[in-house]
């Protein structure tokens, strides 16, 4: 019988401890519903210790990931307060493990979505919208996992900053959001180069996708919930030299950014 609590709280001493572990498939034959139970077992570790839930993200938007990784549908995972730097804050990565990053559309609800509710519009409950940094931090070596590892070790969230937030609906009227040009850059070099159309052809559709997701895994989804739409761009390694400055710029959105903080060793 798999061991969730067990599963957990070794994925949840990897990130702790900064250690890279063996991938759970290489021992453990996990299902992905088991896998997101090993999901929910290590959020609950982190609420226990005062890390509050702030939000959930998608992952494999991009069909071009999807087809990678040989699956279907979008994976879901949870950001807690821990996560979160301020936008131009600094990075401890002396924390992380071997990070990448990644430029994201963020949205924010002001209204509770109830996923049970078949005449809920998910895309009404969000009234703000912002340029975001995705950074991913698989526990696994090598960054290598299968799709029910990566479910079980939180879809692989580390960190996140979020921009300026504009109203949704402000935005919405003078910009469309299916195509906006995406930059990911590092120290004002270009990076990456992207459109929000790699997020599932449109960053809305993230808001459907996550009470859909939420529905089927029970994650509540209350107002002040952020929601990271997925990646628009490839990731990237993110750089460790102190100072680094890293930016995604949103065409109409703005930019978000993070600075590399020092490390001590």
């Amino acid at each position: 019988m798999t061991d969730i609590a067990c599963l957990a709280t070794e994925l949840d001493e990897a990130v702790r401890n900064v250690t890279a572990m063996a991938q759970l498939s290489a021992t453990v034959p996990l299902t992905l519903d088991q896998a997101y139970e090993v999901q929910r077992a290590g959020v609950s570790l982190r609420c226990d210790r005062g890390d509050a839930v702030v939000g959930v993200k998608l992952g494999f938007t991009s069909k071009a990931k999807a087809i990678q990784m040989g699956v279907g549908d979008v994976i879901i995972g949870v950001l807690t307060a821990s996560m979160r730097i301020d936008d131009g804050g600094e990075v401890d990565t002396h924390r992380l493990i071997h990070p990448r990053v990644e430029p994201e559309v963020a949205f924010r609800l002001g209204d509770d979505i109830d996923p049970h509710d078949p005449r809920a519009d998910p895309r009404s409950a969000a009234v703000e919208v912002a340029p975001a940094l995705e950074i991913i931090d698989s526990r696994y070596r090598d960054f290598t996992f299968s799709l029910e590892d990566v479910v079980a070790d939180n879809t692989s969230a580390a960190r996140f900053a979020v921009g300026p937030w504009q109203s949704l609906a402000e935005v919405s009227s003078g910009l469309d959001l299916a195509n906006l040009g995406v930059t990911l850059d590092i120290d004002g070099d270009i990076a990456e180069i992207g459109s929000t159309a790699a997020i599932l052809g449109h960053p809305l559709h993230a808001l459907t996708a996550v009470a859909r997701m939420a529905r089927r895994y029970g994650l509540p989804l209350p107002a002040g919930t952020i929601v990271l739409a997925g990646a628009a761009t490839a990731a990237v390694p993110l750089p460790t030299t102190p100072g680094t400055c890293v930016t995604a710029a949103v065409t109409g959105l703005g930019r978000a950014s993070v600075t590399m903080g020092q490390r001590h060793d």
